[in-house]
């Protein structure tokens, strides 16, 4: 048997422990070697990517690096149109769902006669957006780094991504791309890209900002870049959580499990439930279903390792064992979704109802798919416009305004 139901009641402390750790990712074991690629590329600038990269293109030289406008253009010609049109509808509806996200761009109140302050909003001069291309493509990354950024009126959007054999980047990323007029494309993947955004080099820019997924390697390199640049959260493998009452459907739920575990090894997927009967039903499902499924050792990995069905006694303690997990996705089988979503406090992005799965977020409804992982919901959020944006504050104080801080010296006293 892959999957049993347990009670939250009947956890031990350390088994609550390590679920709710998850497959965070400890990247101590690499980090030394990882700062050494990110050091090596600072003092030494374009040479280190190429020597990493000759494995892909013996007589490899910067020019490699970039990638053109005929590159491009032949992408188009080796994407499918169907998939062209697909990621146009999905930029669509991604600007629609940023643009609701922008600030006024100044506002001001009066603190006291002769005292006005408030704040301005002003974007960013240039991101850099690491796109990952290793096990899996995600042309989606794309959309859903970019396109916030312009949105947000960064001028300058560049990207990074993995290249292949004869150094020649994905397709579909390189469609991508060209949907959302990134700026420049660069085909240096891993710590090579982090650190030539962080720093620049001969070919690439020194950007403000670093943003987009990545495996273990580009995390470490982002943590030791940060402070040289901005980051966004650090992240992990993808995790999942559904919540349901006994309206729930098995059928569904059991996709929407077996689609999260299929990402990573490492993934995780959790159901929390009051029915008792509804757990049961879905891990005798799942147990059946894995028998057919492809990719096995992807999906033994991450439903034995990081995937749990738990039965809790009411819904207040289903809403705190949810809130305390903090999941990547959340998704909210209930009765009544609106209401249950009242009391979550911790999620990356929130799924509702039967016919909102995580992939429609994942690519298409318009909310961003770059979200905190192994409980970092509980302080970051998932990228939006805001990631772009800087918020000065100012001041204006008249004679008058001045002289009232400066009479009355008492009022500053403890």
């Amino acid at each position: 048997m892959i999957l049993k139901p347990e009670k939250i009641n009947d956890l031990s402390s350390d088994r609550k422990k390590n679920i709710m750790k998850r497959s965070m990712e400890d990247i101590s074991s690499i980090y030394d070697d990882t700062r050494k690629i990110v050091e090596d590329v600072r003092d030494n600038g374009d040479a280190v990517a190429l020597t990493h990269y000759k494995k892909h293109k013996e007589d490899i030289s910067s020019t490699d690096l970039e990638v053109t406008r005929e590159e491009i253009e032949q992408a188009y010609k080796e994407v499918d149109p169907q998939v062209v049109d697909c990621l146009k509808k999905a930029a669509e509806n991604i600007i629609k769902f940023h643009t609701a996200q922008k600030e006024r761009e100044m506002w001001s109140i009066e603190i006291t006669d002769g005292i006005l302050a408030g704040r301005i909003t002003r974007p960013m001069d240039i991101v850099g957006c690491y796109i990952p291309g290793g096990r899996a493509v995600y042309p989606s990354s794309i959309l859903m780094t970019v396109l916030p950024a312009k949105v947000a009126g960064v001028k300058n959007v560049v990207a990074v991504t993995v290249p292949g054999k004869g150094m020649k980047a994905n397709p579909a990323t390189l469609v991508a791309a060209d949907i959302t007029q990134c700026d420049r494309v660069f085909k240096v993947g891993g710590p090579w890209g982090v650190a030539g955004l962080a720093y620049g080099t001969e070919t690439m820019p020194r950007v403000d900002k670093i943003v987009g997924p990545g495996n273990k390697y580009v995390t470490a390199a982002k943590m030791v870049v940060y402070g040289q640049v901005d980051i966004d959260s650090p992240a992990g493998p993808s995790e999942s959580l559904i919540l349901a009452d006994e309206s729930g459907n098995v059928d569904l739920i059991t996709v929407d499990f077996l689609s999260q575990v299929e990402h990573d090894p490492d993934s995780a997927a959790v159901l929390v439930t009051t029915d008792e009967k509804l757990a049961k039903d879905v891990c005798d499902k799942i147990n059946k279903e894995f028998e057919t499924l492809p990719r096995k050792e992807i999906f033994e990995s991450s439903l034995t390792k990081h995937s749990y069905v738990m039965i809790a006694e009411d819904m207040q303690q289903a809403l705190d064992f949810t809130n305390e997990y903090a999941a990547e996705h959340l998704q909210i089988l209930t009765k009544d979704p609106f209401i249950t979503l009242n009391s979550i406090k911790h999620a990356g992005s929130i799924f509702m109802g039967p016919f909102a799965p995580v992939p429609v977020g994942d690519y298409a409804s318009g909310t961003n798919h770059v979200l905190p992982t192994g409980q970092c919901a509980r302080m970051f959020s998932g990228l939006s416009v805001d990631d772009f944006i800087k918020k000065p504050t100012f001041q204006y104080l008249s004679k008058e305004g001045l002289a009232g801080l400066t009479s009355s010296p008492q009022q500053f006293r403890s």
